[in-house]
């Protein structure tokens, strides 16, 4: 695994809701272009296959972003989160262009090189938003690119294996983030229940199992609940 100082690193999560929660809801041309997405299935009809929404970037929104960083011996957490997509969006980019614009800093998620960093881009050239140095990958080398992925490190070139944080969590003995909900309910927690303060939650428990198994990877002393201050 590639050296690179924890504490160089911004570990993320992000939480996203189709941008109407249900299917009858859709207006066109979005309804016809959800149903040509799935007219090859066969088995489901595009209404039925409507619950996956979430996790298109051209049919969702960001709802919430949680990141945190070790500073010194603290393990410091903030949260952009709430109705406003583009003021979530922007305060994060505030952040990143701030604070995360060396060459050697990294942003880490799990599975965030297929879902998170491209969903996060998408949304922001959505939002007419300029990319965040750091997320745009425009012109940049291999080498240069400055995103890690706990799912990736654990293939080690199995690129045919996927593996849920919530099962890595299992096999390191790291506390499962999963006592609440899953990603599955964010959307009903959403549009029904209308509790974003459960979704932030959920969000930033994946934040720290993630830190948490990358320290693993790393064969270094694991994150503690009192090493956690949450801030503005």
């Amino acid at each position: 695994m590639e050296q690179i100082n924890t504490h160089n690193i911004l570990f993320l999560d992000i939480e996203t809701a189709p941008l109407v929660y249900k299917y009858a809801d859709l207006k066109e041309p979005f309804k016809k272009l959800w149903d040509l997405k799935y007219q090859y299935n066969k088995e489901t009809t595009p209404e039925q296959q409507y619950s996956k929404a979430g996790i298109f970037a051209e049919f969702a929104k960001v709802i919430c972003i949680c990141v945190g960083y070790f500073n010194g011996k603290e393990f410091r957490m903030r949260s952009f989160y709430g109705d406003d997509e583009k003021t979530i969006l922007k305060d994060f980019k505030q952040m990143l262009d701030k604070h995360f614009i060396e060459p050697t800093q990294r942003l880490c998620a799990h599975n965030g090189k297929e879902f998170d960093f491209p969903f996060l881009c998408r949304r922001f050239l959505i939002n007419e938003i300029n990319l965040p140095e750091i997320l745009d990958l425009q012109g940049k080398k291999p080498w240069e690119i400055q995103h890690l992925d706990t799912m990736e490190l654990w293939k080690f070139g199995d690129y045919k294996n996927y593996t849920s944080l919530n099962l890595l969590a299992a096999v390191f003995n790291i506390p499962t983030p999963k006592d609440d909900i899953d990603g599955s309910q964010v959307s009903k927690v959403y549009y029904e229940e209308k509790n974003i303060e459960r979704i932030k939650t959920y969000c930033q428990k994946d934040v720290v199992t993630v830190a948490r198994l990358y320290q693993k990877m790393k064969a270094e002393q694991a994150l503690r609940d009192e090493q956690i201050v949450q801030t503005n």
